[in-house]
């Protein structure tokens, strides 16, 4: 019990200094991005689990466990938010997503208010919570998966898959232990794979901590500095000219299913340098986003062309390479700022046509 004790506070204190440095690292380099933002706030949650261990949920030190358990089961959600801010490149969240977000931080706060005012704990409430921070964890997990084969971003192509198993598997671990151990043995057990969790947790994230220091890992904010006067550009490469002329000229966004490994295939190119050249001399961050360029460049002038008038937006959408409506329609509002139909009317009122 002793050496428990001890290793607890050890990796506790170990994990909790560790985590306050990631907070530094974001909060000097990215704090005007909003995924960094989410990811202190996602930190600092843990730090609150981590802090709750040392308390018990009775006696002198109920009241400060009861805050720090409160805090701490918002760490799913906030994975869930940083999942969707970063790896999708988002420069905000929309309030679809924080309502869920928001509904579930009310569960904690209403257990609270019963204790504060019944002294009852509400065992519906605790399911609840539980089950939330399970579902919340594996969409953010899943977000990071989703997305490995198109991310451009080499740093942060690199540390998905340890983001998923450090801080995903951590939570689907603790959320697993918490809501199913019994008993005081199994309660030492638990303890000690939760220990175990924190710390291979903790050496996992120590190892990519280095990455959050480059300046290219995080989107633009949306309100740049600024701009400075600009060098001279440097002439594409003859690979990022071919990938241009692949992309404008034969529309190879076109087909159904293009993947980054499809393209290199058609340039006769490594994937590494496909990659390389449209994220370092193009500047897309993932392929998709690489892809709907052209795809809403085809739009754009199908939409504008008196001659396209009637023909339906979704079809057009279609031809251009959109799978569907929804993430054509979520495409298009995010570059122009209106909805296709008001975009259409726009440039056919310009061109006088009414």
């Amino acid at each position: 019990m002793a050496m428990l004790d001890l290793f607890d506070a050890l990796i506790r204190g170990g994990s909790i200094s560790l985590f306050l440095l990631w907070i530094v690292l974001l909060w000097r380099d990215h704090r005007a991005v909003a995924a960094a933002r989410v990811a202190i706030a996602m930190n600092l949650t843990i730090i609150a689990y981590l802090l709750s261990g040392l308390f018990k949920p009775h006696g002198t030190g109920q009241y400060p466990y009861i805050v720090f358990d409160m805090l701490s089961v918002m760490v799913p959600a906030l994975f869930w938010l940083f999942a969707r801010l970063w790896f999708d490149d988002r420069a905000r969240i929309g309030w679809r997503s924080w309502c869920p977000v928001l509904g579930f931080a009310a569960l904690p706060l209403a257990q609270a208010g019963l204790i504060a005012a019944t002294g009852r704990y509400s065992w519906e409430i605790w399911a609840v919570v539980r089950f939330g921070m399970f579902g919340f964890a594996l969409a953010g997990m899943w977000i990071a998966w989703r997305g490995r084969t198109t991310d451009l971003v080499e740093a942060r192509r690199g540390f998905r898959l340890g983001l998923i198993g450090a801080i995903g598997g951590f939570i689907l671990l603790v959320t697993l232990i918490e809501m199913f151990h019994n008993g005081q043995g199994g309660h030492e057990i638990s303890r000690a794979v939760t220990l175990a969790a924190i710390f291979a947790a903790t050496f996992i994230v120590s190892i990519g901590l280095y990455r959050f220091r480059s300046a290219a890992l995080f989107a633009a904010p949306d309100a740049p500095a600024p701009p400075e006067p600009a060098p001279p550009a440097a002439a594409p490469s003859p690979l990022a000219q071919r990938l241009t002329a692949l992309m404008a000229e034969e529309r190879a966004y076109r087909a159904e299913g293009f993947s980054i490994a499809m393209l290199a295939a058609r340039l006769g190119e490594p994937e590494y340098r496909v990659r390389r050249a449209i994220n370092g001399e193009m500047g897309f961050r993932n392929f998709t986003a690489f892809l709907n360029g052209f795809r809403l460049d085809e739009v754009r002038a199908a939409l504008a062309d008196p001659a396209q008038r009637e023909v339906p937006i979704l079809t057009i959408a279609l031809d251009a390479g959109f799978g569907s409506l929804g993430p054509f329609n979520r495409a298009f509002r995010e570059a122009e700022g209106l909805t296709p139909s008001e975009y259409r009317t726009k440039r056919l009122a310009d061109s006088g046509i009414g």
